[in-house]
């Protein structure tokens, strides 16, 4: 009697939540959903545009010249300087040859050893489902448990060096040396005589604007032509539920290989596409996320970026197939998400790198 009844209330909780989460209303036992939302749809309408406006063409009428006489400066007054050279005496001077310094003898430091715990994996908690056993119902939707359940976290304890005594140094000073050298100083400073000389001038001829330019305009009426372009016909955001395989809801792998050290998808790997990805996404109005992966071998940036560029030649194939972009989302993980040991530094053999070496896809929520 109790187990009736635990189970009659988790049947009224699922149906409630699904109610209150937007969930399908009518689900199948064993059946998965996912969420998509209805696109735009665009319609052509034709309509008349000005595509050249009306405007205004200028001539030029030229304007008339005069001739008129007129003094010019051609030499501008100046100055002539007579110069009287400075004389010189020799003096000794005194100067700093070689600086004093101090020099510096080096202490090294010294170091001692310690350790620390880290936490390298916090503790996790979350909901876990399990259908009970013996469940007297044919759904087993109504026979679901929810357990919360807890994970520890875990530790490491790490060894490192401290600092005991920092590197100094000791200090030895050494006397600076003085010299002396020959400096010719000014005796007798030198001068400058002034003379002046007179400007120069000249009659010129020259032409000046009698009767300015001016304009005559002409007006060209504006063109006009009929264009069809597409406008928002009516507004998609509406939410519906698609079914799908469960296991499409997870990563699932797909035989698409890659030249080395290049993204560029082969025709085997198009049949693939076409086989796999195509006949979904035309089927049912979903969206798919590619996930591409390096394995170990190469640099950690390079296989990164390498792994992008492989997802984008997936979702770049699809568009050019007709499929919208909007619909596709791609994440290149380069070498971070190993199915096997072979990791950097670790020897492996051509077909164990080859496992990681994939491209996966999944369905995605709207």
């Amino acid at each position: 009697m109790k187990q009736k009844l635990f189970l009659s209330l988790c049947l009224i909780s699922g149906i409630g939540f699904a109610q209150a989460q937007g969930l399908p209303t009518n689900p199948e036992p064993g059946k998965c959903y996912v969420k998509c939302i209805t696109k735009d749809t665009f319609k052509e309408v034709t309509e008349t545009l000005q595509v050249y406006p009306a405007y205004t063409t200028l001539e030029i009428v030229p304007a008339t010249y005069k001739t008129v006489e007129e003094t010019v400066l051609v030499k501008e007054a100046t100055e002539r300087y007579t110069y009287t050279p400075a004389t010189y005496e020799t003096v000794d001077v005194s100067y700093l040859s070689k600086e004093g310094r101090t020099d510096l003898n080096i202490v090294p430091a010294t170091f001692g050893r310690d350790s620390r715990t880290f936490e390298t994996y916090p503790a996790t908690s979350g909901w876990e489902y399990k259908i009970l056993e013996d469940c007297p119902s044919v759904n087993k939707d109504d026979c679901v448990a929810a357990c919360f359940v807890e994970y520890p976290a875990s530790f490491r304890d790490v060894q490192f060096t401290t600092l005991a005594t920092d590197a100094s140094t000791t200090s030895n000073p050494v006397p600076e040396r003085m010299s002396t050298y020959k400096k010719r100083v000014i005796k007798t400073p030198a001068r400058m005589d002034k003379i002046e000389i007179p400007a120069e001038y000249k009659t010129i001829t020259r032409q000046v604007v009698d009767t300015p330019a001016t304009t005559r305009s002409t007006t060209i009426p504006a063109r006009n032509e009929t264009v069809t372009r597409t406008v928002l016909d009516k507004k998609g955001g509406i939410t519906t539920w698609e079914e799908v395989e469960c296991a499409l809801l997870d990563p699932t792998v797909i035989p698409i290989f890659y030249e080395l050290a290049s993204a560029r998808l082969t025709p085997a790997s198009k049949r693939v596409i076409d086989e796999t990805l195509l006949p979904i996404l035309k089927d049912k109005p979903v969206s798919i996320e590619i996930l591409s992966h390096t394995d170990s071998r190469g640099n950690d940036d390079y296989n990164m970026s390498l792994s992008q560029q492989r997802a984008n030649s997936v979702v770049n194939y699809l568009v050019g197939k007709g499929i919208s972009r909007s619909r596709l989302s791609a994440k290149g993980y380069g070498e971070s998400r190993l199915t096997n040991r072979c990791s950097n530094g670790v020897d492996c053999a051509e077909s164990q790198h080859k496992k990681n070496r994939r491209t996966e896809f999944r369905i995605l929520n709207n």
